[in-house]
């Protein structure tokens, strides 16, 4: 009796295999055949809005669908990055996240719709970049030195724009005025071309914000650029310095990588890393990029994941030093 019912229960667990196999499969089959939403937790205009937009329309093609980017901006990423989380797993929406939504958004808010870091799939790292440090024209600064002499001369009159509280923008500047014992104002906007109109117009003194829609503005004299936040120069841009040639050490890297929600099947999964690898490897895309100041990402899902564990525990200590908090 004992036996028959092993025999039992192994030919059922077989059965079940099989036919979860045949499942994934004709999940798979087919796939995709209508448009793929491709969520940006992040106004249009900015940098991880216009390097998704180059994204999707090279995986569109990859895979011979539209891929559609939508915008849904907000409370530094958590309202899109929620939507991604909340999403179908059938492979029909996919999205981005970012230095904020992954690394200091945990660290800045007390309370998030979702745990991005451990609710959403990591499929590959998309982009990295370096911020550029702008100040209005009308500033009587030309390098970091002078802008740090300028600061300490002028305690608290000296107004920073960001994005948005929580963003790298924000927590670059609190690095910055902790690292070089200034006194500086942090003004929070809601998109990054506001923050660019201001500076331009002297509004506001300076920001640290994404190379991607400083980049014209800088190159045409509109904005002047100090300095660049990466470790190394920007190809972009290799006549700005680094910040750390000024004030050792000082490092900020913006970043943001493909994701899904959770439970996506596996064929569909292996099929959408397959050809957004494929998109990223493209020399047209490339050059994109690299004109945008952006170095094309790539790698694995795991590395994608070690590194934004990293990136976080940073981010958490910078918040938690400056007292930095969300609205």
């Amino acid at each position: 009796m004992d036996r028959r019912l092993l025999a039992i229960l192994i030919l059922t667990s077989c059965c079940g295999s099989t036919l979860a196999a045949q499942s994934d499969s004709r999940n798979a089959s087919g796939y995709p055949n209508r448009p793929i939403r491709f969520i940006v937790p992040f106004a249009a205009g900015g940098g991880p809005d216009m390097t998704a937009r180059v994204l999707a329309d090279a995986l569109g093609k990859q895979l011979g669908q539209q891929v559609v980017v939508d915008n849904r901006a907000g409370a530094g990423g958590s309202i899109g990055t929620e939507l991604i989380a909340r999403s179908p797993p059938d492979g029909y929406t996919i999205g981005y996240a970012s230095i904020s939504t992954l690394a200091i958004n945990p660290a800045m808010y007390s309370k998030l719709p979702v745990d991005a870091m451990n609710d959403l799939r990591k499929l590959m790292l998309a982009y990295t970049a370096p911020q550029v440090l702008v100040v209005a024209s009308t500033l009587p600064v030309k390098s970091v030195k002078e802008l740090i002499e300028h600061a300490k001369a002028n305690p608290g009159k000296i107004g920073y724009a960001s994005n948005g509280n929580g963003t790298l923008g924000h927590l670059g500047g609190e690095l910055f005025r902790h690292m070089t014992a200034t006194q500086m104002v942090h003004i929070p906007y809601k998109a990054a071309l506001q923050v660019i109109t201001d500076v331009a117009a002297g509004q506001v003194q300076m920001t640290f914000n994404n190379i991607g829609p400083l980049l014209p503005h800088v190159k045409s004299g509109r904005l002047r650029g100090l300095a660049v936040t990466t470790l190394k120069r920007s190809p972009a841009i290799p006549e700005l310095p680094t910040v750390s040639e000024t004030v050792p050490g000082y490092e900020q890297v913006a970043w943001a990588g493909v994701v899904t929600p959770r439970g996506i099947p596996a064929p569909i999964l292996s099929r959408l890393e397959r050809e957004i690898d494929k998109s990223l490897a493209l020399p047209a895309l490339a050059e994109k990029y690299t004109a945008m100041g952006y170095d094309v990402g790539g790698g694995t899902a795991e590395a994608f994941d070690a590194f934004a564990r990293k990136e976080a525990v940073k981010w958490a200590d910078v918040v938690k030093r400056s007292g930095a908090k969300a609205d």
